[in-house]
Protein backbone atom coordinates (compact mmCIF):
# COMPACT_ATOMS: atom_id res chain seq x y z
CA UNK A 1 0.00 0.00 0.00
CA UNK A 2 1.88 1.21 2.22
CA UNK A 3 -0.58 2.76 5.00
CA UNK A 4 0.52 5.55 7.17
CA UNK A 5 -0.89 7.28 10.44
CA UNK A 6 -0.68 10.89 11.84
CA UNK A 7 -2.40 12.17 14.83
CA UNK A 8 -3.06 15.44 16.67
CA UNK A 9 -4.54 16.65 20.02
CA UNK A 10 -7.63 17.96 19.87
CA UNK A 11 -9.05 19.82 23.36
CA UNK A 12 -12.78 19.79 23.66
CA UNK A 13 -14.45 21.98 25.51
CA UNK A 14 -17.80 21.61 27.53
CA UNK A 15 -20.72 23.82 27.18
CA UNK A 16 -21.37 23.57 31.05
CA UNK A 17 -19.45 22.48 33.62
CA UNK A 18 -19.92 18.51 33.99
CA UNK A 19 -19.98 17.03 37.05
CA UNK A 20 -18.85 14.04 38.52
CA UNK A 21 -18.22 11.85 41.97
CA UNK A 22 -15.05 12.01 40.25
CA UNK A 23 -14.96 15.54 40.07
CA UNK A 24 -15.79 18.92 37.89
CA UNK A 25 -14.81 18.53 34.14
CA UNK A 26 -14.49 21.63 32.02
CA UNK A 27 -12.50 20.11 29.18
CA UNK A 28 -11.12 16.94 27.61
CA UNK A 29 -8.29 15.87 25.56
CA UNK A 30 -8.46 13.58 22.26
CA UNK A 31 -5.92 12.58 20.30
CA UNK A 32 -7.50 12.25 16.25
CA UNK A 33 -5.61 10.07 14.52
CA UNK A 34 -5.61 9.62 10.46
CA UNK A 35 -4.78 6.31 8.17
CA UNK A 36 -4.12 7.43 4.79
CA UNK A 37 -3.15 4.98 1.84
CA UNK A 38 -0.40 6.18 -0.42
CA UNK A 39 -1.83 4.47 -3.52
CA UNK A 40 -5.33 6.20 -2.98
CA UNK A 41 -5.03 9.59 -2.82
CA UNK A 42 -7.72 11.84 -0.94
CA UNK A 43 -9.18 8.50 1.05
CA UNK A 44 -8.43 8.77 4.75
CA UNK A 45 -9.69 6.60 7.85
CA UNK A 46 -10.16 8.57 10.76
CA UNK A 47 -10.50 7.61 14.51
CA UNK A 48 -10.16 8.77 18.11
CA UNK A 49 -7.94 7.77 20.85
CA UNK A 50 -9.96 9.71 23.98
CA UNK A 51 -8.59 8.24 27.33
CA UNK A 52 -10.71 9.66 30.40
CA UNK A 53 -8.74 11.14 32.90
CA UNK A 54 -9.02 9.59 36.30
CA UNK A 55 -10.50 6.62 34.77
CA UNK A 56 -8.48 5.13 31.56
CA UNK A 57 -5.86 2.87 32.33
CA UNK A 58 -3.79 4.97 29.70
CA UNK A 59 -4.66 7.95 31.25
CA UNK A 60 -0.85 8.56 31.68
CA UNK A 61 1.17 11.55 31.64
CA UNK A 62 3.33 10.31 28.72
CA UNK A 63 0.76 8.88 26.78
CA UNK A 64 1.14 11.25 23.62
CA UNK A 65 5.14 9.88 23.74
CA UNK A 66 3.49 6.55 23.24
CA UNK A 67 0.78 7.15 20.97
CA UNK A 68 3.72 8.55 18.71
CA UNK A 69 5.53 5.55 19.25
CA UNK A 70 2.63 3.48 18.51
CA UNK A 71 2.24 5.30 14.85
CA UNK A 72 6.23 5.43 13.86
CA UNK A 73 6.40 1.25 14.52
CA UNK A 74 3.33 1.31 12.29
CA UNK A 75 4.37 3.47 9.28
CA UNK A 76 7.97 1.72 9.76
CA UNK A 77 6.15 -1.68 8.46
CA UNK A 78 4.34 -1.00 5.55
CA UNK A 79 0.95 -2.35 6.39
CA UNK A 80 -1.27 -3.36 5.08
CA UNK A 81 -5.19 -3.77 6.31
CA UNK A 82 -8.01 -6.35 5.72
CA UNK A 83 -11.09 -7.95 8.05
CA UNK A 84 -8.50 -11.00 8.75
CA UNK A 85 -5.75 -9.22 9.92
CA UNK A 86 -7.06 -6.20 11.35
CA UNK A 87 -6.97 -8.12 14.89
CA UNK A 88 -3.70 -9.43 14.48
CA UNK A 89 -1.92 -5.92 13.48
CA UNK A 90 -3.84 -3.86 17.23
CA UNK A 91 -3.00 -7.09 19.42
CA UNK A 92 0.77 -7.27 18.54
CA UNK A 93 1.21 -3.41 17.78
CA UNK A 94 -0.82 -2.09 20.36
CA UNK A 95 0.15 -2.64 24.18
CA UNK A 96 -2.96 -4.10 25.71
CA UNK A 97 -2.62 -1.65 28.72
CA UNK A 98 -3.08 1.18 25.98
CA UNK A 99 -6.84 0.55 25.04
CA UNK A 100 -8.20 3.99 23.79
CA UNK A 101 -4.93 4.17 21.51
CA UNK A 102 -6.17 0.61 20.48
CA UNK A 103 -9.66 1.93 19.57
CA UNK A 104 -8.43 5.17 18.21
CA UNK A 105 -6.18 3.36 15.73
CA UNK A 106 -8.85 0.18 15.21
CA UNK A 107 -11.38 3.09 14.02
CA UNK A 108 -9.16 4.79 11.49
CA UNK A 109 -8.70 1.31 10.19
CA UNK A 110 -12.01 0.19 9.66
CA UNK A 111 -12.85 3.58 8.10
CA UNK A 112 -10.21 3.17 5.67
CA UNK A 113 -11.20 -0.54 4.81
CA UNK A 114 -14.66 0.66 4.09
CA UNK A 115 -13.19 3.47 1.69
CA UNK A 116 -12.53 6.23 4.23
CA UNK A 117 -16.15 7.70 4.17
CA UNK A 118 -16.86 7.36 7.94
CA UNK A 119 -19.24 4.23 7.66
CA UNK A 120 -17.18 2.09 9.94
CA UNK A 121 -20.02 -0.37 9.86
CA UNK A 122 -22.93 -0.67 7.35
CA UNK A 123 -26.21 -1.02 8.91
CA UNK A 124 -29.69 0.57 9.58
CA UNK A 125 -28.25 3.14 11.47
CA UNK A 126 -25.16 4.14 8.87
CA UNK A 127 -27.16 4.20 6.20
CA UNK A 128 -30.94 4.21 6.22
CA UNK A 129 -31.62 6.62 8.93
CA UNK A 130 -32.73 4.10 11.82
CA UNK A 131 -32.51 5.59 15.23
CA UNK A 132 -30.64 4.63 18.29
CA UNK A 133 -32.87 4.53 21.69
CA UNK A 134 -30.71 7.01 24.11
CA UNK A 135 -30.72 8.03 27.46
CA UNK A 136 -30.41 11.41 28.53
CA UNK A 137 -27.64 12.09 30.86
CA UNK A 138 -28.42 14.46 33.99
CA UNK A 139 -24.69 15.58 34.91
CA UNK A 140 -24.32 16.76 38.89
CA UNK A 141 -24.75 19.89 40.05
CA UNK A 142 -26.78 21.98 42.66
CA UNK A 143 -30.35 20.66 43.33
CA UNK A 144 -31.94 23.18 41.03
CA UNK A 145 -29.37 23.09 38.18
CA UNK A 146 -29.99 19.25 38.21
CA UNK A 147 -33.84 19.35 38.12
CA UNK A 148 -33.47 21.91 35.55
CA UNK A 149 -31.43 19.43 33.48
CA UNK A 150 -34.21 17.10 34.16
CA UNK A 151 -37.09 19.56 32.64
CA UNK A 152 -34.61 20.16 29.38
CA UNK A 153 -34.29 15.97 28.40
CA UNK A 154 -37.82 15.71 28.86
CA UNK A 155 -38.75 18.42 26.60
CA UNK A 156 -36.26 16.68 23.84
CA UNK A 157 -38.06 13.99 23.92
CA UNK A 158 -35.86 11.60 26.13
CA UNK A 159 -37.76 8.65 28.17
CA UNK A 160 -35.06 7.11 29.80
CA UNK A 161 -33.11 9.73 32.35
CA UNK A 162 -29.59 8.56 33.90
CA UNK A 163 -28.38 10.51 36.70
CA UNK A 164 -25.35 10.69 38.33
CA UNK A 165 -25.46 10.67 41.82
CA UNK A 166 -23.11 10.74 44.97
CA UNK A 167 -21.63 14.00 44.38
CA UNK A 168 -23.96 16.66 46.35
CA UNK A 169 -26.19 15.89 49.36
CA UNK A 170 -27.75 12.06 48.77
CA UNK A 171 -30.80 13.66 50.51
CA UNK A 172 -31.58 16.24 47.46
CA UNK A 173 -30.58 14.03 45.24
CA UNK A 174 -33.27 11.94 46.33
CA UNK A 175 -35.68 14.84 46.13
CA UNK A 176 -34.61 15.18 42.44
CA UNK A 177 -35.52 11.44 42.10
CA UNK A 178 -38.88 11.78 44.01
CA UNK A 179 -39.96 15.15 41.97
CA UNK A 180 -39.24 13.00 38.56
CA UNK A 181 -41.35 10.49 39.87
CA UNK A 182 -44.32 12.24 41.46
CA UNK A 183 -44.94 14.03 37.54
CA UNK A 184 -44.09 10.20 35.65
CA UNK A 185 -44.57 6.37 36.94
CA UNK A 186 -41.54 4.49 35.92
CA UNK A 187 -43.90 3.33 32.69
CA UNK A 188 -43.84 6.70 31.47
CA UNK A 189 -40.25 7.81 32.27
CA UNK A 190 -37.32 4.94 33.17
CA UNK A 191 -35.09 6.27 35.55
CA UNK A 192 -31.00 4.98 35.71
CA UNK A 193 -28.83 6.15 38.13
CA UNK A 194 -24.52 6.16 38.33
CA UNK A 195 -22.88 6.37 41.22
CA UNK A 196 -19.26 5.93 39.30
CA UNK A 197 -18.16 4.22 42.84
CA UNK A 198 -18.94 6.66 45.46
CA UNK A 199 -20.86 5.07 47.94
CA UNK A 200 -19.02 3.08 50.79
CA UNK A 201 -19.62 -0.61 52.64
CA UNK A 202 -21.17 0.98 55.37
CA UNK A 203 -23.75 3.12 53.41
CA UNK A 204 -24.32 1.38 49.97
CA UNK A 205 -26.84 -1.04 51.34
CA UNK A 206 -28.71 1.98 53.27
CA UNK A 207 -28.99 3.95 50.05
CA UNK A 208 -29.76 1.18 47.82
CA UNK A 209 -32.54 0.65 50.29
CA UNK A 210 -33.82 4.50 49.77
CA UNK A 211 -33.24 4.59 45.86
CA UNK A 212 -35.28 1.63 45.23
CA UNK A 213 -38.42 3.38 46.65
CA UNK A 214 -37.87 5.52 43.19
CA UNK A 215 -38.54 2.56 40.84
CA UNK A 216 -35.56 2.95 39.07
CA UNK A 217 -34.17 1.05 36.22
CA UNK A 218 -30.51 0.33 37.31
CA UNK A 219 -27.62 1.41 39.31
CA UNK A 220 -24.05 1.55 37.71
CA UNK A 221 -21.10 1.23 40.00
CA UNK A 222 -22.84 1.62 43.45
CA UNK A 223 -18.99 1.48 44.72
CA UNK A 224 -15.56 1.38 43.73
CA UNK A 225 -14.32 -1.15 41.52
CA UNK A 226 -11.86 -4.33 42.77
CA UNK A 227 -13.94 -5.07 45.77
CA UNK A 228 -15.89 -8.61 44.34
CA UNK A 229 -16.92 -9.99 47.71
CA UNK A 230 -18.92 -7.11 48.29
CA UNK A 231 -19.73 -6.36 44.20
CA UNK A 232 -21.09 -10.33 44.22
CA UNK A 233 -23.31 -9.91 47.45
CA UNK A 234 -24.57 -6.52 45.72
CA UNK A 235 -25.78 -7.75 42.79
CA UNK A 236 -27.57 -11.00 44.42
CA UNK A 237 -29.40 -8.80 46.98
CA UNK A 238 -29.96 -5.22 45.64
CA UNK A 239 -33.27 -3.90 45.17
CA UNK A 240 -32.70 -2.48 42.11
CA UNK A 241 -30.41 -4.19 39.61
CA UNK A 242 -26.87 -3.40 39.29
CA UNK A 243 -24.81 -2.28 36.26
CA UNK A 244 -21.02 -3.05 36.18
CA UNK A 245 -19.02 -0.32 34.62
CA UNK A 246 -15.50 0.63 36.39
CA UNK A 247 -15.22 -3.12 37.14
CA UNK A 248 -14.75 -3.66 33.84
CA UNK A 249 -11.64 -1.07 32.85
CA UNK A 250 -8.45 -2.57 33.13
CA UNK A 251 -9.64 -6.58 32.80
CA UNK A 252 -8.32 -7.53 29.21
CA UNK A 253 -7.74 -11.57 28.77
CA UNK A 254 -10.58 -13.33 27.80
CA UNK A 255 -10.37 -15.80 30.35
CA UNK A 256 -10.38 -12.79 33.13
CA UNK A 257 -13.43 -11.27 31.78
CA UNK A 258 -15.32 -14.50 31.98
CA UNK A 259 -13.89 -15.34 35.16
CA UNK A 260 -15.26 -12.02 36.77
CA UNK A 261 -18.47 -12.06 35.57
CA UNK A 262 -19.19 -15.23 36.28
CA UNK A 263 -18.12 -14.65 39.80
CA UNK A 264 -20.34 -11.35 40.51
CA UNK A 265 -23.26 -11.86 37.64
CA UNK A 266 -24.22 -8.60 37.50
CA UNK A 267 -27.97 -7.91 36.18
CA UNK A 268 -26.25 -5.52 33.53
CA UNK A 269 -22.82 -4.60 32.20
CA UNK A 270 -21.85 -0.69 30.63
CA UNK A 271 -19.79 -0.98 27.73
CA UNK A 272 -16.94 1.82 26.74
CA UNK A 273 -15.17 0.25 23.53
CA UNK A 274 -12.61 3.41 24.53
CA UNK A 275 -11.70 2.50 27.96
CA UNK A 276 -12.28 -1.33 27.14
CA UNK A 277 -9.62 -1.09 24.17
CA UNK A 278 -12.11 -0.97 21.08
CA UNK A 279 -14.28 -3.19 19.20
CA UNK A 280 -12.88 -6.54 19.02
CA UNK A 281 -12.09 -6.02 22.94
CA UNK A 282 -15.90 -5.14 23.53
CA UNK A 283 -17.31 -7.69 21.52
CA UNK A 284 -15.95 -10.52 23.98
CA UNK A 285 -17.36 -8.70 26.91
CA UNK A 286 -20.66 -9.15 24.88
CA UNK A 287 -20.65 -12.73 23.88
CA UNK A 288 -19.73 -13.15 27.34
CA UNK A 289 -22.55 -11.56 28.83
CA UNK A 290 -25.11 -13.26 26.58
CA UNK A 291 -23.64 -16.77 27.13
CA UNK A 292 -24.17 -15.58 30.81
CA UNK A 293 -27.76 -13.91 30.52
CA UNK A 294 -26.24 -10.74 31.34
CA UNK A 295 -27.76 -7.46 30.04
CA UNK A 296 -25.91 -4.95 28.54
CA UNK A 297 -25.65 -1.47 26.59
CA UNK A 298 -23.04 0.98 25.54
CA UNK A 299 -21.82 4.06 26.36
CA UNK A 300 -19.28 6.93 24.82
CA UNK A 301 -16.90 7.59 27.04
CA UNK A 302 -16.71 11.77 26.22
CA UNK A 303 -15.01 10.93 22.39
CA UNK A 304 -15.59 13.99 20.04
CA UNK A 305 -18.23 13.08 16.90
CA UNK A 306 -15.30 10.88 15.41
CA UNK A 307 -15.06 8.55 18.07
CA UNK A 308 -19.02 8.71 18.63
CA UNK A 309 -19.89 8.38 15.43
CA UNK A 310 -17.59 4.75 15.41
CA UNK A 311 -19.07 3.66 18.58
CA UNK A 312 -22.91 4.00 17.74
CA UNK A 313 -22.21 2.01 14.27
CA UNK A 314 -20.93 -0.04 16.03
CA UNK A 315 -23.16 -0.71 18.83
CA UNK A 316 -26.50 -0.61 15.97
CA UNK A 317 -25.03 -3.65 14.59
CA UNK A 318 -26.76 -5.64 17.57
CA UNK A 319 -30.12 -4.37 17.55
CA UNK A 320 -30.13 -3.97 20.97
CA UNK A 321 -33.64 -2.54 22.32
CA UNK A 322 -32.11 -1.21 25.59
CA UNK A 323 -31.47 2.65 25.72
CA UNK A 324 -27.94 3.21 25.00
CA UNK A 325 -25.55 6.16 26.58
CA UNK A 326 -24.62 8.10 23.37
CA UNK A 327 -25.83 11.17 24.07
CA UNK A 328 -22.12 12.87 24.41
CA UNK A 329 -21.65 14.39 21.56
CA UNK A 330 -23.89 17.71 21.90
CA UNK A 331 -21.64 18.53 25.06
CA UNK A 332 -18.85 20.61 23.67
CA UNK A 333 -18.39 23.92 21.47
CA UNK A 334 -15.82 22.81 19.44
CA UNK A 335 -16.59 19.58 18.46
CA UNK A 336 -16.64 18.81 14.41
CA UNK A 337 -19.59 19.05 12.71
CA UNK A 338 -21.07 15.44 11.58
CA UNK A 339 -24.04 13.60 10.16
CA UNK A 340 -24.67 13.03 13.76
CA UNK A 341 -28.13 14.41 15.53
CA UNK A 342 -30.05 13.91 18.41
CA UNK A 343 -34.01 14.02 17.57
CA UNK A 344 -36.60 12.41 20.44
CA UNK A 345 -34.32 10.61 22.16
CA UNK A 346 -33.04 8.88 19.80
CA UNK A 347 -29.08 9.59 17.74
CA UNK A 348 -29.48 9.43 13.69
CA UNK A 349 -27.20 9.72 10.86
CA UNK A 350 -28.35 12.11 8.60
CA UNK A 351 -26.05 11.45 5.51
CA UNK A 352 -27.14 14.47 3.61
CA UNK A 353 -25.19 16.72 6.31
CA UNK A 354 -20.98 16.91 5.82
CA UNK A 355 -18.49 16.24 8.03
CA UNK A 356 -15.79 18.79 9.15
CA UNK A 357 -13.05 17.30 10.00
CA UNK A 358 -8.91 18.20 10.69
CA UNK A 359 -6.90 17.51 7.59
CA UNK A 360 -3.69 16.44 6.94
CA UNK A 361 -1.64 18.67 8.03
CA UNK A 362 -1.48 16.59 11.92
CA UNK A 363 1.78 15.36 13.88
CA UNK A 364 4.12 13.36 11.95
CA UNK A 365 5.20 10.60 14.47
CA UNK A 366 8.85 11.21 15.78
Amino acid sequence: MPLKIVYKPHTLHFRKEAGTSRGVLTQKTSWIVIVTDSEKPGVSGYGECGPLPGLSVDDVPDFEAQLANVCSIFNELDLDVFPFNLGIILEQLIPENRPSIRAGIEMALLDIMNGGQRILFKNGFSGNNEGILMNGLIWMGSYDNMLAQVEEKLSQGFTTLKMKVGAIDFDEECRILEAVRQRFDKNTITLRVDANGAFTAENVRERLARLAAFDLHSIEQPVKAGQHELMAELCAASPMPVALDEELIGVTAYRDKFALLKKLMPPFIILKPTLLGGFTATSEWIEIANRLHIGWWVTSALESNIGLNAIAQYTARFSNPLPQGLGTGQLYTNNFESPLTVENGHLYYRKEVAWELPGHALAEPA
